[in-house]
């Protein structure tokens, strides 16, 4: 299972920012040491290149992120103040998530240790997101001939906004999103299927809403890729999550995700979204237990197979 990476591309940020880059590098760090990855795994993805942007960005927006004329309005939207580590970050990001499903294409199931930046729009960012990973991949798989369609299942807390409007047009990409209904973004967009979950719902109030909500996914797009985004977010300790999930709830989340594309033979994408527990630490458990939660799976499927 191949792991795209690009931590060691720091955003600068001011101090006492509120986003933890640094869950990044502590992912990497507690994957390697888990034994079930060798450094082979890990690799550094290239930059997503103007061409694969633009099919999901407007080109003036490109420009201003490119080249820094970002007005403030723009730079507070984003959450990040411009510079040009932010820039290429943000494009070996979205390069991460193709990356991963070029891989898992190939090889069952492959993982971005980021990406996930769902509330980036055609022509803007929005909440810590420069450029919509996922769009960008979808849209990059249809035009490389890789599939015909893709499904986005959205496992955020918040939702995926900004994905949801840039696909909006696009029946080949089933954009899936389950989230709070009270929490960011106030204002929702109208994803191809939402579920919309209240303050407070704990693990079984959310599973029960995920299963038969994945089974309308996979029966209404007929997908041939999935790209899975795996908040950490929905954690019951999360300071901008509000919603009332367990470790083992989020647990049971990606095995069911994951055990669904399996059972179904169904290539999978995966990319770590939001995490922003009052102690780091505990985002960084849920991103290595969905990481090794699909090796365990995948791996699973490909000794079966032999």
């Amino acid at each position: 299972m191949k792991l795209f990476y690009a931590d060691h591309f720091v955003l600068p940020l001011p101090e006492g920012h509120r986003f933890p880059m640094e869950k990044y590098a502590r992912l990497r760090t507690r994957l390697l040491a888990s034994g079930l990855f060798d450094t082979d795994d890990f690799h550094v993805p290239a930059a997503a290149s103007d061409t694969e942007i633009l099919r999901a960005h407007d080109a003036s927006y490109l420009q201003r992120v490119a080249r820094g004329t970002l007005d403030k309005d723009e730079q507070r939207r984003i959450g990040f103040p411009w510079s040009e580590a932010m820039v290429e970050r943000s494009r070996r990001s979205a390069g991460a998530t193709l990356a991963a499903c070029r891989a898992a294409l190939a090889d069952g199931c492959a993982a971005n240790l980021a990406g996930g930046t769902h509330h980036a729009f055609r022509d803007r960012g929005e909440g810590f997101c420069v450029f919509n990973d996922a769009a960008i991949a979808a849209l990059a798989m249809r035009a490389e001939g890789r599939v015909e369609r893709v499904a986005i299942v959205d496992c955020d807390v918040h939702q995926g906004n900004g994905t949801a409007a840039i696909l909006t047009q696009r029946p080949d990409c089933f954009t899936f999103s389950i989230h709070g209904a009270l929490n960011y973004p106030f204002d929702k967009e109208q994803s191809d299927l939402d579920v919309d979950m209240p303050d407070g719902s704990g693990d079984n109030a959310y599973l029960d809403a995920l299963q038969p909500a994945l089974a309308e996914v996979f029966q209404r797009a007929a997908p041939q890729l999935v790209i899975y985004l795996a908040g950490a977010d929905p954690f019951e300790d999360d300071r901008l999550g509000r919603l009332k999930l367990t470790k083992a709830g989020l647990a049971a989340r990606d095995e069911l995700v994951l055990g669904e594309c399996r059972r179904r033979g169904l290539p999978v994408a995966i990319a770590m979204a939001g995490g922003y527990a009052r102690q780091i630490d505990d985002t960084v458990d849920i991103h290595v237990a969905t990481v090794s939660t699909a090796a365990h799976i995948f791996r699973a499927r490909k000794a079966a197979s032999l």
